[in-house]
């Protein structure tokens, strides 16, 4: 299950759930736009991959898996 980090890995940024502001790569680093586009130019510093919106998982999803596995 995708983990949904709450909050930017840059600056500290929260980033809830709901958040449409939220970027992660493959590892599911996250970070907040503005550090994802002017600090690391979409480019994760950890793992050198891209980054991506994270999807937002509907509330009453959280802390479950997929309701159709």
């Amino acid at each position: 299950m995708l983990a949904l980090k709450p909050n930017c890995e840059k600056c500290g940024k929260a980033l809830p759930n709901e958040s449409g502001e939220a970027l992660i790569c493959s590892f599911e680093c996250t970070y907040c736009e503005h550090c994802a586009a002017v600090v690391l130019k979409h480019i994760c510093p950890n793992c050198g991959g891209n980054l991506v919106k994270r999807p937002i998982r509907p509330e009453k999803y959280m802390g479950q898996s997929c309701p159709v596995s």
